[in-house]
């Protein structure tokens, strides 16, 4: 009988203490580091860092068991090199996407781990890979994964198809840019939106759904708008992330992995307060400014861009190509604005680019015939903020449809020449400033700052002509020790230079590891082409000559210098702020916030083209929080960020298995259905069930009456206790409550099935119903009929994309033929969608297991 008591659950002598170190080994037996080591080649000289493999290991787990994951560890910590250890220990092929500024460091990755059977690409080439075929490769990795948490674009679309039944490792130390909604497309590269197999959300679509139904409920000014976002991002993070999601900050490496960081004498520096550097406009200076500002925001059409809206109403554009033409005129908006606060040559350069591009226009007009682009998708050219290539694109692809100028209203010609009228204003008003206020207080930081004194700095600019600009003027002054490098202009030594010439001078002056040091190059002037994959941490000091607007950027930038390894202790940021001896009245921090206030409010609705950080304060506002939020250091680490819970409660784990042998094997051999009570703070007795059923994890709590789905988060506070937690009786309600409890278990689980058998969007849902008719008609070929079955199937399982339904909509409206319908479907849904399988793990079909359960007493 005791036998019976000690091993099974009638076991009543567990203390509080003991079932809630079960309830932790339970949780995390999985994550627990493992002590076989990894055959791992590092190459000479390379640290053996015990946080890198055993990312390697986790990475390893997660990817077997759900065909991808996230490698999210912040800036600096060394994802690449992660991703590079885990590629040895895999077989076949694996393909690596990049943006082009960081191929050259993944060749060296690869090369220096010896990783066989890898090719990197760009990610500007996935139709080229499209072309080429990508059959051959098992894995897919993606660097600055980021950049495709848009799924309404072409690029998303390609990478989509490209990774569907591929192992796909995702790679960004900024998975969330702009709303915990950014996470949903990337997850959808290795799991289908309707059939998913992470634990507890089959349906992804339905769940990232309901959330944005939840927030858009809240005003985003409100205080219960930032209340709300904290708590569903715990959700996501416990329901959704936890299975696929490596993400580690300094401080949890510095907390969790001390010993080793001890040990290799490595050190992280601190990111020192950022540094003001305020420029004035004089007063008439800043008299046209503003009236530059007022212009561009309420007299400037941006006509030439949005020509479907001058067409008369039977010739208007469908509402796809009016909203392509508005988010077209949005971008060149803010194009206006960040060139304008940038430099007075960059706005200039810019503003001559208008002017050619409206008198072209309306040349054309005048000849008779007006070609409108459908093609451009302004989503490709934002990461670069490159207007110039757009314009280009624009005119190359102008003969996509051809109207004649009698198509158009008669007041669209006026619009046209208004909008070139103010253009030439505001070029021939600016020549006549006599100086850039900003370039000369920059000079003369650069001149009497003693912190920038014999240092390697760094200046990042948004724009190309900007950074130009700044090296014509500091190497007539610092010679051959000053260099420019970007995508399309590069100069040192008073000349234009070859980009991998320049390349490989800032690899020789900024990067500790590189084989072949100089020390020449003192200050280096570059776009944000750098501020990606690129080590440069001989530097500590970063520059931000234009406002950083866009928060993912700035992390990058900092992310550069701020890296495991460095010499130095401390990071130096400069932010450049404008001013004005008009706005003296106001004060010089309120005059600062007036001036990024204007910035913003020229915009409107068309201010995410200017960062991509979501609102969720007052618009009123922007400027005051822009401002101290710059100002912050925490902006540029992560000693913001959220502690890694979960990290922290694995390590106590450890530590018992390190230091209490028997602690830990007696909490390993706890029963199931173990159970214990204890006296705590509920309005009623309540009982609290740690649930399993395949990898499904689920904490519900309840009085018998109402109950609640806990996340982890909220869960371990019920069970974490101190050793000396006095043990009380189990009461009699134990059994109603469990009972209760398994209850609201089922009907969770119930739920969670049935619920993906709803959803989709409009467009699925429209081009659904077609192809059901197409099979029923019985029209078609029973080999067709089978193969539009297997589309269906795709659908329910949530593989296509909305982009496609969309296009395959748009194809057979007209039409009522079956085999129109099969011939677009078939045109359109990637074969590798049919050919290429799912790992699949059936929770539905996996036993529920009771695991411990504790009354909570009053």
């Amino acid at each position: 009988i005791d036998t019976i008591r000690e091993k099974t659950w009638l076991n009543d002598t567990i203390t509080p203490y003991e079932l809630y170190l079960k309830f932790l080994y339970e949780y995390f037996k999985e994550n627990l580091r493992k002590k076989d080591a990894l055959d791992i080649q590092l190459p000479k000289g390379f640290m053996k860092l015990e946080y890198q493999h055993e990312a390697v290991r986790t990475l390893s787990d997660i990817v077997e068991a759900y065909n991808g994951a996230f490698i999210a560890d912040v800036v600096g910590l060394g994802k690449t090199y992660i991703a590079a250890m885990y590629m040895q220990t895999l077989p076949g092929k694996k393909l690596i996407i990049c943006p082009p500024p960081i191929i050259e460091s993944w060749n060296d990755a690869i090369s220096d781990f010896g990783v066989r059977s890898a090719t990197v690409v760009s990610l500007g080439k996935l139709e080229h890979i499209k072309r080429k075929g990508y059959d051959e490769y098992q894995y897919i990795f993606v660097d600055e994964a980021h950049r495709f948490r848009n799924e309404n674009t072409e690029q998303y679309r390609l990478l989509h198809e490209i990774c569907y039944g591929k192992k796909v490792i995702l790679i960004t130390a900024t998975p969330l840019n702009n709303s915990i909604y950014d996470f949903y497309p990337l997850i959808r590269l290795f799991q289908p939106a309707n059939d998913s197999t992470i634990p507890g959300v089959k349906n992804l679509e339905e769940f990232f759904r309901k959330i944005r139904i939840e927030l858009d409920k809240i005003d985003k000014s409100t205080p219960e708008y930032l209340e709300e976002v904290k708590r569903v991002s715990k959700v996501v993070r416990d329901r959704v992330l936890h299975p696929i999601l490596i993400r580690r900050t300094r401080n949890d490496i510095k907390e969790y992995f001390k010993q080793d960081i001890a040990d290799q004498k490595l050190t992280f520096p601190e990111v020192d307060t950022p540094h003001k550097v305020i420029y004035e406009f004089d007063k008439k200076t800043d008299a046209i400014f503003n009236e530059t500002i007022q212009k561009i925001k309420k007299d400037f059409t941006y006509a030439r861009y949005q020509p479907g809206e001058g067409l008369e109403d039977e010739y208007k554009l469908n509402d796809f190509a009016k909203t392509q033409e508005r988010n077209l005129a949005g971008f060149m908006k803010s194009m206006l604005i960040k060139r304008l606060e940038s430099s007075k040559y960059a706005f200039l350069q810019t503003i001559d680019r208008f002017i050619q591009s409206y008198n072209d226009f309306i040349k054309m007009y005048e000849s008779g015939t007006v070609y409108i682009s459908k093609k451009i998708d302004i989503y490709d050219y934002l990461d670069n903020d490159d207007e110039a290539a757009l314009i280009k694109e624009l005119e190359k692809d102008s003969k996509s449809k051809a109207y004649t100028k009698e198509q158009f209203q008669p007041g669209y010609i006026e619009k046209l020449r208004l909008d070139l009228d103010i253009l030439h204003w505001i070029k021939d008003t600016w020549q006549q400033v006599p100086t850039d206020f900003k370039k000369d207080k920059f000079l003369k930081v650069l001149r009497t700052d003693t912190q920038l004194k014999n240092k390697k700095i760094i200046i990042f600019t948004e724009s190309m002509e900007t950074g130009f600009d700044l090296y014509n003027t500091l190497e007539k002054e610092y010679g051959n020790k000053v260099l420019f490098y970007s995508s399309g202009v590069c100069r040192y030594n008073r000349k234009s230079a070859g980009k991998n010439y320049v390349k490989e001078l800032i690899h020789q002056n900024y990067d500790p590891k590189y084989s072949a040091p100089r020390d020449d190059i003192k200050i280096l002037i570059t776009t944000d082409v750098l501020a990606e994959g690129i080590n440069l941490h001989l530097s500590n000091t970063i520059l931000n000559y234009d406002l950083p607007w866009n928060p993912t950027k700035v992390l990058q930038r900092v992310g550069r210098v701020n890296r495991i390894g460095t010499k130095f202790d401390k990071i130096l940021i400069y932010n450049f702020f404008p001013t004005s001896t008009s706005d003296k009245e106001l004060g010089l921090e309120n005059s600062i916030k007036a001036k990024i206030q204007a910035f913003h409010d020229t915009l409107g609705e068309d201010a995410k083209y200017l960062t991509d950080e979501e609102e969720t304060t007052n618009h009123k506002l922007f400027g005051e929080n822009f401002y101290n939020k710059l100002n912050n250091k925490d902006t540029y680490n992560d000693e913001g960020e959220t502690e890694n819970i979960q990290l922290k409660y694995i390590s106590i784990l450890e530590n018992i298995r390190e230091n209490n042998l028997d602690l830990f094997n007696r909490i390993k051999y706890l029963p199931k259905k173990a159970r214990t009570a204890r006296k705590y703070t509920v309005e009623n007795p309540s009982l609290i069930t740690f649930f399993k059923k395949g990898a499904l994890n689920k904490i519900i709590i309840s009085d018998g009456i109402k109950y609640e789905d806990l996340p982890f988060e909220d869960a371990v506070k019920y069970f974490e206790c101190p050793p000396d937690t006095v043990k009380q009786p189990i009461t009699k309600q134990y059994y109603d409550l469990l009972d209760f409890n398994k209850q609201q278990f089922v009907q969770n689980d119930v739920a969670e099935e049935t619920v993906v058998k709803r959803g989709g969007s409009s467009n699925h849902k429209e081009v659904k119903l077609r192809i059901e008719y197409a099979i029923k008609e019985g029209r078609l070929t029973d080999v067709q009929e089978d193969y539009l079955k297997k589309v269906l199937d795709l659908y329910n399982a949530g593989v296509v994309l909305n982009e496609t339904s969309k296009k395959i909509k748009n194809e057979i409206a007209k039409t009522t033929d079956s085999q129109d319908v099969y011939n677009s479907v078939k045109k359109n849904i990637p074969e590798t969608y049919f050919t290429n399988t799912r790992v699949k793990e059936k929770t539905s079909e996996s036993v529920r297991e009771v695991i411990l359960s504790e009354m909570l007493l009053l």
